[in-house]
């Protein structure tokens, strides 16, 4: 399997929140604050197969109406720029709850063997697993 370079848009939320000492924050200013914290994570934490090449915050804070918790809630876009060694190594950026697009930049075709077709199939699987029991913990916690 061939490297693959990759530009991946996430979009981080950001709800109302209850500063220690100056009260209240923005739902905007919590969203730039987890968007600058997932970006230094990204920077800092080296993950197998992956090599970070740019980390775009420029783009601006927007605000949506939450149907169903009847609210304004914020996002905080971040684009970065991937190396990776492989599909499968990339695989794991799309399983995120921030996940929005994606855009493969190089190379221009992909030729995959069946042995490689099955290996991201079992890859995306295991990655689907984890989320649900993520899910699931966060969901059991909540409760």
């Amino acid at each position: 399997m061939t490297a693959i370079k990759i530009k991946i848009r996430f979009d981080y939320l950001g709800q109302g929140k209850t500063g220690r000492i100056f009260g209240k924050k923005s739902i905007e200013q919590n969203a730039e604050e987890i968007r600058q914290h997932k970006a230094a994570l990204l920077r800092n934490v080296p993950s197998q197969g992956i090599r970070i090449e740019d980390i775009d915050m420029s783009s601006e804070v927007y605000t949506v109406f939450d149907e169903i918790g009847r609210k304004e809630i914020a996002y905080a876009p971040l684009i970065i720029t991937v190396s990776a060694d492989s599909i499968e190594d990339a695989l794991k950026f799309s399983m995120k709850d921030e996940f929005r697009t994606i855009e493969v930049l190089e190379p221009e075709n992909i030729n995959l063997s069946r042995a490689e077709v099955e290996r991201i199939l079992l890859k995306a699987n295991d990655e689907l697993r984890n989320y649900k029991e993520y899910m699931l913990k966060k969901i059991n916690n909540w409760r």
